[in-house]
């Protein structure tokens, strides 16, 4: 199965389709080729269920691949290590930790798999490299051009967004193609962006809902690579070409291309989290995100579920967690509608 990338390839596509730097559509197109070039056979282990009381501990490795291709590196720190005064290798070990945090604290969840999975990241992936990926085992980070994209261990949702990758994997394992690919994709931007907004202490209301906010080099116009309350407006650039991300139904995008459009039309099920979450209010991860959580790790979906199925299924999580009446549910439900997804 392909890797999971945070840049998606259409941007990657435009950038070598349409930059007059010889460099940069160098870069993009060989990212491109290693993104697509690093596959992982992923085999899940069932995690065994933590006690209640137990104290969940972080098991943190940092890598660095020195810029070549070859994965995973020499282990630069380790859990409990001193800082190595590379701020990329810092900055990983720093939001391992926060994505750690909050999935014990909003949900707990020991790690990735719920059973104390060791968390690993390698940075200094590969010459330039324009993206950051979970490859079915750990992160990697690329470095950015310094041109179009700035380090890739910067924005805490970028780690976030990764990561719940592997929480996907380890619970729903939704495939990744059309409309179940685009839900796996909008899990990671929803649970990426609830990792920031936990560690701000942001509500719903005072949240930007970018994903990827600082990742863009100075120079770029635009403000992310998506934006889960106005899907389509993250940036439009010459280099990168516009944000093609859809926020309704009736503009649902037909494409072979990206796995069917999994970073495209990942837009409709984000913006329906965002309207779900404003209209429920205070801390996004709280109550919203306990929906959508439970709907992801309960057991109930199919890996190849669609949007209309997966919108019933958050309606019947609300449902059970807070009664068929409650505010909880019908703000789930209006959400979906607002969207076009039928519930």
């Amino acid at each position: 199965m392909t890797i999971c990338t945070i840049v998606p390839p259409h941007i990657l596509d435009e950038v070598a389709a349409r930059t007059d730097d010889p460099a940069l559509r160098d870069i993009a197109r060989r990212t491109a080729v290693l993104s697509t070039a690093q596959r992982t056979e992923r085999r899940i282990t069932p995690a065994e269920p933590a006690g209640p009381l137990e104290d969940f501990v972080p098991d943190r490795t940092v890598k660095d691949a020195h810029n070549l291709e070859q994965l995973p590196g020499d282990t630069v720190r380790k859990e409990g290590g001193a800082e190595t005064g590379d701020t990329m290798a810092d900055q990983a070990y720093d939001w391992l930790g926060v994505a750690f945090d909050f999935f014990e604290a909003a949900y707990r969840r020991n790690s990735i798999d719920g059973a104390g999975l060791p968390m690993i990241s390698t940075v200094h992936y590969g010459r330039d490299y324009d993206n950051a990926f979970w490859n079915g085992a750990q992160m990697v980070y690329g470095d950015g051009d310094g041109t179009l994209f700035t380090a890739f261990t910067g924005p805490l949702d970028v780690t976030g967004h990764e990561l719940t990758h592997g929480l996907t994997q380890h619970t729903a394992n939704l495939d990744y193609y059309g409309q179940s690919g685009a839900l796996n994709e909008s899990m990671s931007d929803v649970f990426g962006a609830l990792i920031k907004q936990y560690h701000l202490g942001h509500t719903a209301d005072q949240a930007d809902w970018l994903i990827g906010a600082g990742l863009l080099a100075p120079g770029v116009n635009g403000v992310a690579l998506r934006s889960m309350k106005e899907p389509g407006t993250a940036y439009d650039d010459p280099n990168l070409g516009k944000d093609p991300q859809p926020g309704h139904m009736n503009d649902y995008v037909e494409t072979y291309r990206d796995n069917g459009g999994v970073h495209i039309n990942s837009g409709i099920p984000n913006r329906a989290f965002h309207l779900a979450a404003t209209a429920i209010g205070g801390r996004a991860w709280e109550r919203a995100g306990q929906i959508w959580y439970d709907t992801l790790t309960g057991g109930g979906l199919s890996e190849t579920i669609d949007f209309a199925a997966f919108a019933a299924a958050t309606v019947e999580t609300a449902s059970r967690l807070y009664g068929a009446t409650a505010a909880e549910t019908g703000a789930v439900r209006t959400a979906w509608n607002g969207v076009g997804v039928s519930t």
